[in-house]
């Protein structure tokens, strides 16, 4: 029997399930891929919100990332939460050296109850250093505008946000619509000096269940990338697992709950 593609999880920790290392593992599995997990930061929350968080030492994260680079061949990689600077670094230093394939960047900076989950600097590895490396970066609006250094983007409209993205490295941009309205997704994929845009439509799915939404279009586009898809094909099913999560999505806890990895 032939394994399955193994992604790559870099992301934090969160003990409801709902986002973080063990979503993106309910995820590469219901895509059909094998995840391998580098935990980068424990959170204290629940379905009600974020209330501690603490980075990991970025010796253990390098430790970590290296110990599996030198045992098994990752086919994509997902970078979701970061927690520090020093973490942020510590990554970019192996990916650096590594040059791994199908790299995709969920840029998290903060919660969607609004905790901070990346400091300043880290925020500018991101920046400088992260977006340059990464084959495609998938930020909400707000993501964008921190990225981007930009005035309210519901005002500014996504393509100057994609721009500015673009001027920092990043090849492919996908700005998710999740704070629109209608929530459509927008990709701009600048290569060879060529920029192709594309609007990927979306439509609202009423639910208290979409914890987990941004870790699940990233590891699911992933996941695409890693299993052959192009660019805009995997955007496509990333999007479709994603309103099929939601719209399949248990009641779970008190507040927001976890979407169904396997709807």
């Amino acid at each position: 029997m032939a394994a399955p593609p193994v992604i790559l999880s870099i992301a934090g920790y969160d003990p409801s399930s709902g986002a973080g290392i063990t979503a993106d593992i309910k995820t590469a599995t219901a895509q059909g891929c094998y995840a391998v997990t580098c935990m980068t930061a424990w959170t204290i929350q629940s379905t009600q919100g974020v209330f501690r968080v603490r980075a990991l030492e970025p010796e253990l994260v390098s430790a970590t990332l290296n110990a599996l680079a030198d045992d098994v061949a990752f086919a994509a990689v997902r970078i979701g939460m970061l927690g520090s600077g020093e973490v942020a670094a510590a990554v970019a230093e192996f990916l650096e050296k590594r040059r791994l394939p199908n790299i995709v960047l969920d840029p998290v900076v903060r919660s969607s109850s609004g905790a901070a989950l990346l400091d300043d600097a880290g925020v500018n590895v991101l920046r400088t250093r992260l977006l340059p490396l990464c084959e495609v970066v998938t930020p909400n609006g707000y993501e964008a505008m921190v990225l981007a250094e930009a005035a309210d983007f519901l005002v500014q409209g996504v393509r100057p946000l994609a721009d500015a993205l673009h001027a920092l490295g990043a090849k492919a941009v996908v700005i998710t619509g999740g704070e629109l309205d209608p929530p459509n997704d927008f990709l701009s994929d600048c290569r060879s000096g060529t920029v192709r845009e594309e609007v990927f439509p979306g439509e609202r799915v009423e639910s208290r269940s979409t914890h987990g939404t941004g870790c699940a279009f990233a590891t699911a586009l992933a996941c695409r990338l890693a299993l052959g898809d192009e660019l805009q094909q995997a955007i496509r099913a990333a999007k479709e697992y994603v309103r099929r999560a939601i719209a399949t999505a248990y009641p779970l806890g008190k507040g927001t709950g976890p979407v169904n990895h396997f709807g």
